[in-house]
């Protein structure tokens, strides 16, 4: 279809679209809207992500009892030797005859009372460990009986099954909230597509002159993918970060008020640095991003009209512009990357950093039973569980603003305005029973955004059987007659009518029946040589294929292709623009339509094959009321009648030889073909 008299969009190559959202709250408001019937799976997946960390929260306390009650195991009987060591003193006082005593249902003799005697100047509190236990070692088996550590395996057992109950009920409800919003995720990305696809059948064609196909398609896409990944990943991920660093911080100062704040502290200088680091890099980033989509723009440019650099030598300018584009990317990705590198050992420092301050800090208080060793133990995991939600709540608002983004951008579209509906037209006209007339009425039609019309108070009319061409200089209108008989654009003013009805009173895919369209600009799908000529049609015969194919003048090279008619072919394909063309036009034969139009659908092929289409084109507009718009004259000679446009509007009409007669507009356009 020609672009003529559309007026173009305001996103050219290389056009950056930002990154957030012009309204955050309201996007992710109307993302959140439109999740209706995900709503009780997001909320119980959110709870089981919050209960997650809930439950990582708890185990540090948990695991600081757990050393503790070990510790004791490790430790000599404070207690027992606290009682033999008083009994023994008071067994030994002056005056008092010597005796054995129990202690822990344990017999110590009068000798093992004596031979502890001798040993305990080497065990007082200036002793090092190294040498306690080697005095402990020598001691009579009834006292190290007395005395030896011993472990609670009964607690130890206890607390340990505790804990593991909690990694695993923190692992199954991690799990089944990852089953739970990964399924949600595809779902609603499958329904978003859906609904997007059934959307574009419903826009008119206004909004693809505005728009660029690519901006559709990354909408399909990449906006759509952005959407499915965050609530996959993101969304969960920042609850559950939410959740651990509130409540690790609550759990901290339960447990003691100054290793919190010590471990608060300590974590926050060295997030304050890093801040610091990534404010100056964010210019980078930013700056690579535009940076590469210039040189972006820069290759498809050149690589889109290569012969034409070559042709006009400018390879070494090209060249030159592509070295300036490629530095500049350099430039931005080495400092961003540098930047970007120096986060992880920053991470790795801040965690170390908070270890280092809770244990100076642990030792002091537990060496003043303040704490004990086991509060040490749950404030390191605690600086690890407080550290790493941060880091994840940027990361997830980060991810927030990309997807609120993305969804403004999915929802923009589909709030775009469609075409009217047209459940309330019941008039139909069957492709058997047209009789194949049309008629334009003081047509009056103006494309969006411009100030003029571009079609003004047309009027013809196409009797049955009867030949039209549709001539005049480039934006003259042509295409944009052809696009209204077919209602991809709906009239100011007038009316056009088919067989007397008026094609608003009947529906476009009853109109669009009624036409077979061979098109200047070519398309092909991916898939077999008979599925593109037959494409959306059932019940077509090979036969009835090859007979069109021979008509066409394609045969031969289709005979050439390793699987004949059942050879895969793609628009993408060497396939000439001239075989492309055949191919259309093939397709459009096989349709029985009772009118045809034809948009320069000889414009790619060359004067002998062209010869050859036209011949087809004779057969093919035999019974049919045709419209043929055609740039090069000669083509349309033998039309019915000739409508000469200019501005909009019909200048001259007649046949070809009434028409040179007149030695007006049509026959300066004639001639100016065989002038050099």
């Amino acid at each position: 279809m020609s672009n003529e008299n559309r007026p173009r969009g305001p996103h050219g190559r290389g056009a950056n679209t930002s990154e957030k959202a012009k309204n955050f709250k309201k996007a992710i408001m109307r993302l959140f809207k439109e999740l209706h019937g995900f709503t009780l799976l997001i909320v119980i997946a959110l709870t089981l992500a919050a209960l997650g960390s809930v439950l990582s929260i708890i185990t540090p306390n948990r695991l600081s009892d757990l050393t503790d009650e070990i510790t004791k195991g490790l430790s000599v009987n404070t207690k027992n030797a606290e009682k033999l060591t008083k009994a023994v003193q008071n067994n030994f006082t002056p005056g008092h005859i010597p005796s054995d005593i129990v202690i822990g249902g344990v017999t110590i003799s009068v000798a093992d009372q004596m031979k502890m005697a001798e040993m305990m100047p080497k065990m007082d509190k200036n002793s090092d460990a190294k040498t306690i236990y080697k005095a402990l070692d020598k001691m009579p088996k009834s006292i190290k009986e007395v005395i030896k550590p011993v472990m609670d395996m009964d607690a130890i057992k206890g607390i340990a099954l505790f804990l593991l109950s909690l990694y695993l009920l923190s692992a199954i409800f991690t799990y089944i909230q990852a089953v739970i919003m990964a399924t949600v995720s595809n779902k609603f990305a499958r329904r978003l597509r859906q609904n997007i696809a059934i959307k574009i059948n419903k826009l008119p064609l206004k909004y693809f002159d505005k728009h660029q196909t690519g901006d559709v398609l990354s909408r399909v896409t990449n906006d759509v993918d952005t959407i499915a990944f965050s609530m996959n990943q993101s969304l969960a991920s920042l609850v559950s970060a939410i959740t651990l660093f509130i409540g690790t911080i609550i759990m901290m100062f339960v447990t003691n008020w100054i290793m919190a704040v010590t471990a608060i502290l300590a974590s926050l200088i060295g997030f304050g640095f890093m801040s610091l680091i990534l404010s100056r890099s964010q210019k980078y980033f930013l700056a690579r991003q535009v940076e590469l989509g210039n040189l972006n723009g820069h290759i498809e440019e050149i690589y889109s009209g290569l012969n034409v650099v070559k042709a006009y030598n400018g390879s070494k300018e090209a060249n030159k512009k592509f070295d300036e584009y490629n530095h500049k990317v350099y430039e931005a990705n080495r400092k961003s990357q540098f930047l970007s590198g120096l986060m992880m050992p920053i991470m790795h420092f801040v965690g170390n950093f908070g270890y280092v301050a809770v244990c100076i800090v642990g030792a002091l208080l537990t060496m003043n039973n303040v704490i004990s060793f086991g509060v040490i133990v749950a404030f390191i995991l605690y600086v690890r569980l407080f550290t790493s939600p941060l880091s994840q709540i940027a990361q997830g608002f980060t991810s927030l603003q990309s997807t609120a983004a993305a969804s403004e951008r999915v929802f923009e579209f589909a709030d775009e305005e469609e075409m009217k509906s047209e459940a309330n037209l019941k008039n139909y006209l069957a492709k058997d029973k047209v009789k194949g007339q049309i008629e334009f009425d003081n047509v009056v039609f103006k494309y969006d955004g411009n100030e003029k019309p571009t079609i003004k108070n047309f009027s013809a009319k196409a009797s049955p059987g009867q030949k039209v061409a549709i001539v005049g200089p480039t934006g003259a209108g042509k295409t944009t007659m052809v696009n209204l008989l077919m209602k991809f654009y709906d009239i100011d003013s007038g009316d056009i009518k088919i067989d007397g009805i008026s094609t608003k009173d009947l529906t476009r895919e009853n109109i669009h029946e009624l036409f077979t369209m061979v098109l200047q600009d070519t398309w092909l799908f991916n898939g077999t040589i008979r599925e593109n000529i037959v494409y959306n049609r059932d019940n077509i015969s090979d036969e009835r294929i090859k007979e069109v194919c021979e008509t066409v003048g394609i045969s031969h090279y289709i005979k050439t292709l390793p699987k004949g008619y059942d050879s895969i072919i793609s628009d993408n394909d060497s396939v000439s623009a001239g075989q492309r063309q055949l191919l259309t036009i093939a397709r459009g034969m096989i349709e029985d339509a009772p009118f045809l139009i034809l948009d320069e659908a000889t414009s790619n092929v060359d004067t002998r094959t062209e010869e050859l289409v036209q011949k087809a084109m004779d057969k093919l507009t035999e019974n049919r009321t045709s419209f043929i718009i055609a740039h090069r004259l000669s083509t349309i000679k033998n039309a019915d009648l000739i409508l000469v446009m200019k501005e909009g509007n019909i200048i001259e009409q007649g046949s070809h030889e009434e028409l040179m007669k007149k030695n007006g507009f049509y026959a300066e356009l004639y001639n100016s073909q065989f002038e050099l």
